[in-house]
């Protein structure tokens, strides 16, 4: 669905799943520094809304996915995960319950699916579940990392997820003036969201990703609730083992022209210790030495080009790396002891200043 703001003077559209949406408005770094101060809108009116209603919703998800949604207050964003059986990744929700619905929205492409999982899973129980993609469009009037505090309230007929609100889609076009705001387009947020170490499903994920693996523990998944879908595999891992990859933060050296591209290999870089060992590399991979991919990437406003990506556990944290063949340093976001009742350091977490 082609967002109206692509008819704003200077917008290009952004690349594919996010190709009915603006890349910019022709003021790249400016357009940083607004969404980061909170003076900016940006359009994601390309991910789908969903929503669940009836009063059996919240005990229901509950069962289905991995964050304790039972005693879930109204207007309290949050985050859950559907997990296969064998507690990899196949939905990742952004998600408010407003007292009588819970609203969420999903990555593009991916609401058909869910709702026909979520309709095969209603059984005798009291809830309606539809795709209102048509009716509503999300915005983002939070910085990624800012924290949900910083959120402003939500005008009347429009349902606030934190930073993220769900805008009737008759209001679109002029909502950015009616707030105030001015336009950010879909790249000045991918830069912010990569600073603050924030995985995108679909890009740091893969049809084997575990949450461990993106550092999704605790804002996504409550390792204390009740069983769900792939519940053991996520209780294997914190209890005894560790996940096989973990996300990593890059900073990619500015010299080159070009970013890699999602997918992109990585691989050791010059002169590490293992550089073109084939015990290092992924099992199955293509590329000779490759030990992870290339997730997202960013020119940073302030830090410069940037990007996140997921390697093997075992690749030292104090190695260079080459990334699309561009060379990177590293910045542990998930650390190599992960999993056996290892948590995330939160201040290893970027926050937008």
């Amino acid at each position: 669905m082609r967002s109206p703001l692509l008819d704003t003077p200077g917008a290009v559209a952004a690349e594919t799943p996010d190709d009915t949406v603006a890349a910019h408005y022709g003021r790249l770094y400016a357009e940083q520094h607004a969404l980061a101060a909170g003076e900016a809108l940006v359009d994601r009116s390309n991910r789908e809304v969903v929503q669940i209603s009836g009063p059996d919703r919240l005990s229901w998800l509950n069962d289905l996915s991995s964050q304790k949604l039972d005693t879930l207050a109204p207007g309290t964003p949050t985050q859950t995960l559907l997990l296969d059986a064998q507690g990899r990744l196949e939905h990742h929700l952004t998600l408010v319950d407003d007292g009588q619905s819970v609203w969420a929205h999903v990555e593009p492409g991916t609401s058909a699916a869910l709702v026909a999982f979520l309709e095969k899973m209603r059984f005798m129980l009291r809830v309606e579940v539809a795709d209102v993609t048509a009716a509503y469009a999300v915005v983002t009037v939070l910085a990624p990392g800012a924290g949900d505090g910083a959120a402003r309230p939500a005008p009347e007929g429009v349902i606030a997820i934190g930073g993220d609100l769900l805008v009737p889609r008759e209001r679109l076009g002029g909502f950015a003036e009616e707030l105030g705001l001015s336009l950010a387009g879909l790249w000045a947020y991918e830069a912010l969201r990569i600073e603050a170490h924030m995985p995108r499903a679909g890009f740091e994920t893969d049809h084997k990703t575990i949450p461990h693996e993106v550092g999704w523990i605790g804002s996504a998944v409550h390792l204390a609730k009740g069983c769900y879908r792939g519940q053991e595999t996520v209780a294997r891992v914190h209890n005894l083992g560790h996940p096989p990859r973990r996300l990593v933060f890059l900073h990619l050296d500015g010299s080159v022209d070009t970013l890699p591209h999602h997918g992109a290999p990585v691989t050791l870089g010059v002169g590490s210790p293992r550089e073109g060992d084939p015990e290092a590399a992924v099992e199955g991979s293509a590329e000779p030495g490759q030990v992870g991919f290339v997730g997202s990437s960013a020119r940073h406003h302030e830090l410069g080009p940037i990007a996140l990506a997921v390697v093997k556990r075992t690749v030292p944290v104090d190695i260079s790396l080459l990334a699309g063949g561009v060379a990177a340093g590293q910045e542990v976001i998930v650390p190599p002891d992960a999993g056996r009742n290892v948590t995330i350091d939160p201040s290893l977490r970027r926050r937008i200043r």
